[in-house]
């Protein structure tokens, strides 16, 4: 019981995020580069605030680009500017969506792979008993979620 009420908390907080966060496209030049010249801020000015050199501020702009720049760097570009860095995944989806579309693949792929092994013993289910069991090992799925529910 409180398992399962943990998880809803946990759920309430992502899905919360999700609503807040509207999606958002790192601009092509990366979030550094461009805020900088919003401000119209050169790349100097910004090395000077960072107390670094104006080529770690290139570098870091490239890195962020290239997705090899460390949240830390991105906090103190951001700091630098007078900006807040944010840090966020965002589902797809809304987290409910997520897991109950897990348990249709999960619950599909096990009744399938139990109805070949049925084949093989000429007992095949029929496309309406392999419509019910889907559906009744969905919800157990959604009931239980077993470790290996995430599994492939």
């Amino acid at each position: 019981m409180i398992k399962k009420i943990v998880l809803k908390q946990y759920q309430d907080i992502v899905n919360a995020a999700a609503k807040h966060i509207s999606p958002v496209t790192r601009p092509p030049e990366g979030w550094i580069c461009t805020v900088r010249k919003s401000l119209n801020m050169s790349g100097a000015q910004l090395a000077r605030r960072l107390k670094v050199t104006r080529a770690r501020v290139s570098q870091a702009e490239k890195g962020e680009i290239a997705g090899a720049l460390t949240l830390k760097t991105m906090q103190e570009m951001a700091a630098a500017m007078n900006c807040q860095f944010v840090y966020a995944i965002i589902p797809n989806r809304d987290i409910e969506t997520l897991i109950h579309q897990q348990a249709v693949e999960k619950a599909t792929d096990l009744v399938r792979s139990a109805s070949n092994h049925m084949a093989l013993e000429m007992q095949m289910l029929t496309r309406g008993q392999m419509t019910d069991e889907i559906s009744r090992l969905k919800k157990e799925l959604l009931e239980k979620m077993p470790a290996d529910f995430w599994d492939k």
